[in-house]
């Protein structure tokens, strides 16, 4: 059996950015293949070292929103977004625990200042296919747009191939009701023409790893559409490494690959481009202590 990689064998560390960004989306303590989970104090220092210097922690089962919160509230430069995820949602309704999954988002979020979202929510048409899962991911969608409305949270939006179907809820809630002030396209994977209806509606859209692979045309064609007070970058780490390290392990350090072909797709000056990313992340998120 090959011996497991130490968490020294991970990529190498970019050439640091010349100005402060936040990872808009992270998932730190989940483990990638074969990788040990980095702790915060790692996944921090790290990432401060190329100038990654916020990270969004995101929970996003009913297993790990509380400690997603412990998380935010123990290190400075951390905030927490927690919601269900899509497909999590079909999971607890078949046994009757969805509401109370959603309550129990909405009680740790309330009673958090170090939590900032909620999500991810919304939903995923890729890994639940049938119809009446979707039903139940829409109701849970609904019902997070709810919570993120009262609370005054950014709402952070899961969509994996069900594009049309996240804009119809949205328009939908917007008009009937309205939506959170903060609206977040996390790991963005549309095309120009959704990122023009984002830009329409002030909706902030995240571009992850995925910019950096050469085969995503939809997305280098959005990339530029974006406005810049509205552009955020992330990982999603443990996954969506970008090129040229596709296919290992992600974390809030290799941020820089993304920003640097962002800046490249935009035509944009690099430290103008982490000045607008820095500032939007908190915009969307508050402060990172």
């Amino acid at each position: 059996m090959p011996e497991r990689r130490a968490i020294h064998e991970r990529p190498a560390a970019p050439e640091p950015l010349p100005r402060p960004v936040v990872d808009a989306h992270c998932h730190i303590d989940m483990r990638g293949g074969e990788e040990d989970a980095l702790s915060p104090e790692q996944a921090l220092d790290l990432a401060a070292a190329v100038n990654v210097t916020g990270i969004v922690q995101v929970g996003c089962s009913i297993r790990d929103v509380a400690a997603a919160v412990a998380m935010a509230e123990a290190h400075d430069g951390i905030v927490a977004a927690i919601g269900i995820h899509p497909n999590e949602a079909p999971r607890l309704a078949a046994r009757g625990e969805l509401d109370a999954a959603i309550a129990e988002v909405e009680r740790l979020a309330a009673g958090s200042a170090a939590v900032r979202g909620i999500g991810e929510t919304g939903l995923d048409h890729f890994r639940t296919r049938e119809p009446e899962g979707h039903a139940t991911q829409e109701q849970a969608f609904r019902a997070h747009i709810d919570v993120a409305r009262r609370l005054g949270h950014a709402l952070v939006i899961h969509d994996r191939d069900a594009h049309a179907d996240v804009l119809r809820v949205l328009l939908d809630e917007l008009a009937n009701g309205g939506l959170p002030e903060v609206v977040q396209f996390h790991c963005f994977s549309g095309d120009a023409a959704m990122a023009r209806v984002a830009a329409e509606h002030g909706w902030f859209v995240s571009f992850a790893g995925t910019v950096t692979f050469g085969n995503a045309r939809d997305l280098h064609e959005a990339a530029p559409v974006v406005p810049r007070e509205r552009i955020l970058v992330e990982t999603d780490a443990p996954y969506l490494t970008p090129t040229p390290h596709r296919g290992r392990v992600n974390a809030s350090y290799l941020v820089p690959l993304t920003v640097r072909r962002l800046a490249e797709l935009r035509g944009a000056d690099l430290d103008a481009l982490c000045d607008d990313l820095h500032a939007n992340a908190v915009a969307a998120f508050g402060t990172f202590r």
